[in-house]
């Protein structure tokens, strides 16, 4: 990737919807080349896909809750299972294999407190291998972004 590279990532982050046209005007380049260069970043996988990011507020999913999840035992049996089950929950946005006094990290984005405390009981807290759940609950966004620093 060179400097011509980055400019288009930036770009792209910021609307993915942007034209190959705009785009070469904003980085003063024909629109064949910045059609080459994009093509060649999305089949080696620098690009990774294109979505559509919702306001979640006007959607419905109001809370976010963090939850750090202690398993009993670090083994490969017990993580693999529960990778599978927390795949399959839909209010699971994020889900991170950490190091430190817990070994997950979860992002859950749920429409308020009651579904929050339903999915908590009745779905998370029955994955086997599960021992202890803290859940954190975001008062105040102050950052989020989908921008990778370049």
């Amino acid at each position: 990737m060179d400097n011509t590279d980055i400019k288009i990532l930036k770009l792209l982050q910021k609307n993915a919807q942007m034209t190959y046209k705009e785009i070469a005007e904003e980085i003063n380049l024909t629109q064949t080349p910045v059609f080459d260069r994009i093509k060649r970043m999305e089949k080696s996988g620098v690009i990774d896909k294109y979505v559509t990011i919702l306001n979640r507020k006007k959607v419905g999913n109001s809370l976010t809750v963090f939850n750090q999840v202690t398993m009993i035992k670090q083994t490969l049996e017990i993580s693999q299972k529960f990778d599978e089950a927390v795949a399959k929950l839909p209010e699971v946005v994020e889900c991170h294999f950490v190091s430190g006094g817990f070994d997950y990290l979860l992002k859950i984005i749920v429409p308020d407190m009651e579904t929050y405390h339903k999915f908590h009981q009745l779905k998370l807290s029955v994955i086997p291998g599960v021992s202890l759940i803290n859940s954190y609950f975001v008062m105040s966004e102050v950052k989020n972004t989908t921008e990778i620093p370049l």
